[in-house]
């Protein structure tokens, strides 16, 4: 009987992943916190785990013909959306710096989470294949 990564991992594999994404986000707007016209971006990390799961579930679209349209790169940055500013600034920038750190270190810490989570999965495993 063969072992299955994904499904012995589950979600937290793609959970890692989105918070990586999150975490650059993040940090493109910490970087542009002074340019003028600059809009503040977020991911919608719901829906990203959404998506994730349903392909987990096997119920996603495939392509089962040349000609059907390739459904694997549609809407890949539908998660990616602009941050409705509270205060917006007279430059047009929507940046704000002191709630842009705030959303980067709860990220990160949630980053560490799920870090940590899939690191006792993986433990939990080689233990069992070791016979411990």
């Amino acid at each position: 009987m063969a072992i299955s990564l994904d499904k012995a991992l589950g979600i937290h594999q793609h959970a890692l992943e989105g918070r990586v994404k999150r975490a650059e986000v993040l940090a493109n707007n910490l970087a542009n916190a002074d340019t003028p016209g600059y809009k503040a971006r977020d991911i919608d990390f719901q829906a990203m785990m959404q998506k994730a799961q349903e392909g987990m579930s096997g119920f996603g679209m495939s392509r089962t013909h040349e000609s059907h349209m390739d459904t694997s790169t549609m809407g890949q940055d539908s998660e990616l959306l602009y941050r409705i500013p509270h205060q917006p600034s007279v430059d047009g920038n929507t940046v704000d710096s002191q709630q842009e750190q705030t959303r980067f270190m709860r990220n990160a810490m949630d980053y560490q989470a799920s870090f940590q989570f899939l690191n006792g999965k993986v433990t939990g495993i080689k233990k069992a294949l070791s016979g411990q």
